[in-house]
């Protein structure tokens, strides 16, 4: 009983140092980075506004990974935000759809991209 137990805090303690560790490679490795999931109408919208200028960046889609639980939990210590999408530029979280729509509206995003 014991046994499992610590098993299973262990395999959930190296589950969560791995979903650290991809999401920082991913903020590190790319200009930009979503933290999306594929049937969410604000990530769409926020993926979109990229789209149309021209961005080039690194969709992480939690809903398609199995791990995408733990991402989602580590971005939500890291950044306080706990809903999705979770846009990142330049290695800053810049926030979610409203954020990447409010800060394009001030002319404050193509420069970042």
């Amino acid at each position: 009983m014991l046994a499992s137990r610590l098993k299973s805090f262990f395999s959930t303690k190296a589950t969560a140092m791995s979903a650290k560790q991809l999401t920082e490679t991913a903020i590190a490795s790319n200009k930009v980075v979503v933290f999306s999931k594929t049937y969410c109408p604000y990530c769409t919208k926020a993926k979109g506004l990229l789209d149309s200028l021209g961005a080039q960046y690194e969709a992480i889609e939690l809903d398609k990974r199995a791990d995408g639980a733990q991402i989602q939990a580590y971005l939500a210590e890291k950044t306080g935000q706990r809903t999705v999408p979770n846009v990142f530029i330049g290695g800053k979280q810049i926030g979610g759809c409203d954020d990447v729509h409010a800060l394009h509206a001030k002319g404050g995003l193509k420069p970042l991209l």
